[in-house]
């Protein structure tokens, strides 16, 4: 597992890194502050995760 860029509708929103057996989801872009810090499976289960997130609250994106 390696520290990767994600991004949402080509806009980067953070970064997941390693944390033990899970990566762990830095948020760069204030919609997504919520779920810094929560730990995912791997950067495609925090992609989802930010998806979901954003389409909940889509006004507040970018």
């Amino acid at each position: 597992m390696n520290k990767q860029v994600i991004e949402h509708a080509g806009i980067p929103v953070g970064i997941v890194i390693p944390d033990g057996d899970a990566m762990k989801f830095i948020a760069v872009k204030f919609p997504v502050i919520d779920l810094d810090g929560a730990r995912y499976r791997d950067a495609e289960e925090a992609r989802r995760a930010i998806r979901r997130h954003i389409e909940k609250s889509p006004a507040t994106y970018m």
